[in-house]
């Protein structure tokens, strides 16, 4: 098993143990439309897999790590764990720069921001702010070599998880990570890419799963345990999970909680 390079909100380590528990024994082709930090597309391994996420930095973090990973590591060599270095690099605008640079910035900022927390401004501007840890490793040598491996002949696409899904067909394996429905009192983050998720969106995503259901895919799903989610996919078998949130501003919110995990076979 792979292990994920980034710290991720919403990043699923914690709950890979269930979800792999509840993957068919056998399936063809492998869609992850929401792939995020990767957890279960890294455990998993599958022999074809197409990865999708809205965020365009990370697509193409990925597809560096794929095709470039020796000029990604020296890109990354050159950086340093300095709050004035840091306040450059997350200034820089990432369309002004090659993908190589690019990606190096993207791996940066989740080494050295607090908590690893990727989010962004209205304008899509990154604005987390600066970790102050002692000494990260800036250079995930060992971790980037094995996502590389993993991600060769990997599709890669930034585009709406709908369009991501088009092709997929019976057998095939959709896994389904959106960002989950809000608890409590607050998100634990405010805006992973410039266009929010919302509850038109959530009932859309519930329409593709009984679409995926009819065209004959293993399809799983993870949610958070709310009322309104369980009433959306009170058609098919919801596995209620415990388990811990990676990433809290308050450490007091990072203890268990509640998630479910839908599956339609």
């Amino acid at each position: 098993m792979t292990a994920p390079f980034l710290k991720w909100a919403g990043g699923k380590r914690a709950l890979v143990p269930a979800l792999t528990g509840l993957m068919p024994a056998s399936y063809g082709d492998y869609y992850e439309p929401f792939v995020g930090g990767g957890a279960v597309f890294f455990a998993l391994r599958p022999r074809r897999a197409f990865l999708n996420d809205a965020n365009e930095e990370l697509v193409n973090c990925y597809a560096v790590v794929r095709d470039r990973l020796d000029d990604l590591l020296t890109a990354l060599a050159g950086h340093r764990n300095t709050e004035e270095h840091f306040r450059h690099v997350r200034a820089q605008s990432p369309e002004q720069l090659d993908d190589v640079a690019r990606a190096a910035r993207f791996v940066y900022l989740n080494r050295t921001c607090f908590n690893g927390l990727y989010r962004v401004n209205r304008r899509g501007e990154f604005n987390t702010p600066y970790g102050h840890y002692a000494n990260p490793t800036l250079v995930p040598e060992a971790l980037l070599r094995a996502a590389s491996a993993a991600l060769q002949g990997v599709t890669l696409t930034a585009t709406r998880y709908l369009d991501a899904c088009a092709t997929a067909a019976e057998g095939d394996l959709v896994y389904l990570d959106p960002p989950y429905v809000p608890v409590g009192e607050f998100a634990d983050f405010r805006r992973y890419h410039r266009d929010q998720f919302r509850e038109d969106d959530h009932e859309e995503l519930a329409r593709l799963f009984k679409d995926l259901d009819a065209r004959g895919c293993h399809v799983r799903l993870s949610n958070s345990y709310t009322p309104w989610v369980l009433d959306l996919y009170a058609d098919w078998n919801v596995h209620v999970v415990t388990t811990r949130r990676a990433i809290n501003s308050n450490g007091s919110g990072r203890g268990p909680v509640r998630e479910v995990i839908v599956a339609n076979d």
